[in-house]
């Protein structure tokens, strides 16, 4: 994957009002590392997240700050991953007087409230509350440039992860309410030049991932037409059997990698429990997952 990745600079002014500076920890899961955002004009300045602690990047934005004559009186973190907060006591060093917020917050923290408005010259941050990739999850409408700070809900290559399924395509929905062709700057990776086009295909990956599941527990294989059912025809009764999220994987994944594969189950398991949740599938006490006789219908 790493291959896939455009190489980002260290430190990019993307817009009149936006500096991206990197985290200085790339990874398979980081992509090109943590992207933290100094916002904003003039002496006092908005940064979004922290990065993970590296050395590296602490140095950087000191140097940057100096360079633009500023400090951070604000410092809105989009979640708690320690990839996006644990740059927190150097950022502290350097701005001893910024304010943290973030929802759900820590000791000394301030609470980051959805519809909740935080302003610097340049700029205006609405808050709102995306939760699925965590809970306290938070992306920001950039409304000067009708743009999106997406967090980690939404990343600039590949997809992301959740915790909850549900919450997590509602969450899209209603990002994707919010911002149409805007540009989209995302917690890794780069830059979205048409955040709402993005996000639909995010909805469209989930819902094609929950149809492959479906298709796999009804036929027992992909490669089949949606007509096909009904008396007499192959697998007329695979409905009935019972299959583990693994098991799943290897049809559904099976031009990935094996290495990929039990990663791959936690996300069908995800699938299988918003299913479960819509009474389309059943468990039994083996751990094994089937249709429902309501949607094996």
């Amino acid at each position: 994957m790493a291959t896939q990745l455009v190489q980002l600079p260290e430190v990019e002014r993307l817009s009149a009002s936006v500096i991206r500076i990197l985290g200085g920890n790339p990874g398979k899961f980081t992509l090109q590392g943590t992207n933290t955002y100094l916002l904003g004009h003039g002496p006092q300045r908005i940064l979004i997240d922290t990065g993970e602690g590296k050395p590296s990047w602490a140095a950087t934005l000191q140097n940057l700050l100096t360079t633009e004559k500023a400090t951070i009186t604000q410092t809105l973190l989009t979640h708690w991953h320690h990839d996006h907060v644990n740059g927190l006591p150097d950022l502290q060093k350097i701005c001893p007087n910024t304010q943290i917020f973030k929802n759900d917050p820590d000791t000394d923290q301030n609470d980051i409230t959805d519809g909740q408005v935080f302003s610097v010259e340049g700029i205006t941050l609405r808050a709102i509350h995306t939760p699925g990739h965590t809970t306290d999850h938070m992306v920001f409408l950039f409304e000067e440039e009708g743009a999106m700070f997406t967090g980690d809900n939404v990343l600039g290559h590949g997809t992301a992860v959740f915790q909850d399924l549900k919450t997590y395509l509602s969450s899209l929905h209603r990002m994707r309410e919010r911002v149409s062709t805007g540009r989209g700057y995302p917690g890794h990776g780069a830059i979205l030049e048409n955040t709402g086009s993005r996000i639909g295909e995010y909805i469209k990956h989930r819902q094609q991932r929950e149809d492959e599941v479906l298709r796999v527990l009804r036929y027992g294989k992909l490669d089949v037409s949606d007509g096909e059912s009904g008396s007499g025809s192959e697998g007329e009764n695979d409905w009935k059997k019972a299959w583990t999220p693994i098991e799943l994987v290897k049809v559904i994944y099976r031009d990935v990698p094996e290495s990929l594969h039990l990663p791959a189950s936690g996300g069908v398991l995800q699938v299988l429990g918003k299913l479960e949740g819509e009474g389309r599938v059943v468990v039994d006490g083996n751990g094994g997952w089937r249709l429902s006789e309501r949607s094996a219908l």
